[in-house]
């Protein structure tokens, strides 16, 4: 920095902190102003020019007006805080303070003052005692402001803020007030006609348009800050792809319930993610209700190491249950939960438990142990085109588990149980879909078994291990081509978070039973998530990187469906939460399929298998993936069976 620049910034320092060394300091300030404003008001109307005769009335007047403004002042707070961070509300609060304080002396001086007082004194005294109280505020803080700017000895990234709205305004204060961030804006962008060609804080609101390109290169910008935390999944999209064909890097601000919880609006400034362009409303949950279910009591997790599971652990422990149990049956997942969860929730019983959810005596010795109220069951098989090739091990593992886990924790005490379905459950035509169904008709059956058994449904989640969002953005880091199934192919869409959120929501509405299915909004098609992912990339679509299109897999359908045809809606009082009532099986004869199911799953055998399925799940169209393994099993055992007969 230059010596100039270093004395000029050592003297607006000097200044910028001058309202901070004493209380005093203010008070000896304001009665100058005070006094300042009284004689400048008889200066004035008196043409500059004093007379001998109205020494008297300004004698009475200057310690009426001292009195009366230092006492209302006081009254309003206004000798205190710091002046520097002059605004608008307190803009109202001085001029309430000089209307009053001028009022009140005018009342005193016209009681006490010789007869004659010049009346338009009264006007002049309130309008100078306002410009001078709200102008060493303002000037105060444009020292602050200039000083700020000064301690950047680098300039910053130069920007512009799309949107020129309240979270327009709040990101341009801060920015100017953090030299840290090393922003320099250099104006504003927002759709609204009305808006454009305005200043705000000295900067120009623009057009976007087709015009944002020249304006980048007119102004130099470097990157676009959007500030536009109410925008819709469309509008993100539509932003984004006008910053992209400008060649120009972006980062937006978050939802409205963030920028509250934060201190700082700039802190918050984050890359545009896809949750952003999806256009999800945030969830709002009954606290209270969840602390009611889970405060002070043992939970019990399966599959906490997966996307799901883990994030249930996460939530849940912010309701300080007596002890959180992860039960896992893989060691690094577990490991890695187990390693967080300590480090987050330092004061959190957290006892990782390793094991599977079809080993009876391990799940005995694991619920026998920690004797849990409440558990969540989001241990499952998941990865449909993987599933259609392991149809028993889904079987086994989805429906059996399920079983056991049920079964179990009834019989060790537990009060709730939650099970984690899946929207490929309705009308399956999938191994996998026809399993979770099937699951949840077995916790369904299990009423009498004396726990709250419910389920809960709902679509594929953003970044859950095996989705597509991990896939498409290794695709798109190796340069392409990103590879989807089908151009017409839909699913519907939430964050983990909100999923998880809405589960433990729904999980205190249960009293047996119930299949709750979460609103997911509409469904998205997944080639414009794939295109919206490589704008978020800094790429364009079909030039930078390709689309190609490979053919629906095994057991995928092009859209997915929230509930059976002969399933009734019910609503709750959670406007993101519904109950479905469908057909239910007695246990008794639950049980007499299950064995059914068990020991063909046993002996292996895919086409009774999948006769099994079809007549416990009607609505199960099984794929000619999985039709063409059952009939080639057949037409080798019959072979096999010959080849035996003949030797």
């Amino acid at each position: 920095m230059s010596p100039p620049r270093q004395r000029l910034l050592e003297g607006l320092t000097r200044l910028e902190h001058a309202d901070q060394y004493h209380r005093r300091l203010i008070w000896v300030a304001q009665i100058f102003l005070f006094a300042a404003a009284g004689i400048g008001a008889f200066w004035l109307r008196f043409d500059f020019r004093i007379p001998r005769s109205a020494w008297v009335y300004l004698a009475y007047a200057l310690p009426i007006w001292l009195i009366a403004k230092a006492a209302v002042f006081r009254y309003l707070l206004l000798d205190r805080g710091w002046w520097r961070f002059f605004s608008l509300p307190e803009l109202l609060r001085v001029g309430a303070g000089n209307l009053v304080g001028s009022g009140g002396g005018a009342a005193a001086i016209l009681l006490l003052a010789p007869r004659g007082f010049p009346r338009s004194v009264y006007v002049l005294d309130l309008l100078l005692c306002f410009l001078a109280t709200i102008g060493i505020r303002g000037f105060l803080r444009m020292i602050a402001e200039t000083a700020t700017r000064l301690r950047q000895d680098v300039p910053g990234k130069r920007v512009l803020i799309y949107g020129a709205g309240t979270a327009g305004l709040m990101l341009m204060r801060e920015i100017l007030g953090n030299p840290s961030l090393q922003y320099s804006v250099c104006g504003f962008v927002d759709d609204h006609p009305q808006k454009q060609g305005l200043r705000l804080q000295g900067v120009r609101v623009v057009s976007p348009g087709d015009g944002l390109t020249e304006w980048a290169a007119k102004l130099a910008v470097e990157e676009v800050l959007i500030a536009i935390p109410s925008a819709t999944g469309a509008e993100m999209t539509r932003i984004l792809e006008r910053c992209h064909g400008a060649r120009l890097a972006c980062k937006t601000v978050p939802s409205l319930a963030e920028i509250m919880e934060s201190h700082s609006l700039a802190k918050l400034i984050r890359d545009v993610d896809v949750k952003d362009v999806l256009g999800r409303t945030p969830v709002r949950l009954e606290l209270e209700q969840i602390r009611a279910k889970l405060e002070g009591k043992a939970v019990l997790v399966t599959g906490a190491g997966g996307s799901i599971g883990s994030e249930l652990c996460r939530q849940i422990a912010r309701f300080a249950p007596r002890a959180l149990i992860a039960y896992e049956i893989g060691e690094t997942p577990l490991f890695e939960i187990q390693n967080e969860m300590r480090e987050k929730f330092p004061r959190l019983a957290f006892e990782p438990e390793i094991g599977d959810i079809r080993d009876i005596a391990r799940l005995s010795e694991v619920f026998g142990r920690h004797l849990p109220a409440v558990v969540y069951h989001a241990a499952a098989y998941k990865h449909v085109p993987m599933m259609e090739r392991q149809v028993f091990e889904a079987i086994q593992n989805n429906v059996f588990g399920t079983h056991n886990v049920a079964r179990i924790a009834a019989a060790c005490g537990a009060e709730d149980f939650v099970m984690i379905s899946s929207d490929k459950a309705v009308n399956p035509v999938n191994v996998m879909g026809a399993s979770k169904r099937l699951a949840e008709l077995v916790v369904n059956s299990m009423q009498d078994h004396g726990a709250n058994l419910v389920s809960v449904r709902f679509g594929n989640v953003l970044g859950s291990n095996g989705s597509v969002i991990p896939l498409f953005k290794k695709q798109i880091a190796a340069g392409g081509p990103v590879t989807i199934t089908h151009p017409e192919m839909r699913r519907y869409f939430m964050t983990i978070p909100e999923a998880v959120q809405l589960v433990l929501q729904a999980s205190t509405m249960g009293s047996g039973g119930e299949i709750f299915v979460l609103d997911m909004g509409e469904p998205v098609k997944i080639v414009d998530l794939a295109r919206n992912l490589i704008l978020l990339s800094g790429l364009r679509p079909d030039e930078d990187i390709q689309l190609a299109f490979t053919g629906l897999r095994p057991g995928e359908k092009l859209y997915e469906e929230v509930n059976l045809f002969d399933e009734s809606i019910a609503p709750t009082q959670h406007e993101k939460i519904k109950i479905f009532h469908g057909r239910v099986m007695p246990w008794s004869e639950m049980s007499a399929w299950l064995e059914r199911l068990r020991r063909v799953s046993d002996a292996r055998d895919t086409r009774h298998l999948l006769l099994l399925l079809k007549e416990l799940v009607p609505e199960y169209n099984p794929s000619a993936h999985v039709l063409e393994q059952a009939f080639a099993e057949h037409e080798e055992h019959s072979l096999s069976s010959i080849l035996g007969a003949i030797a």
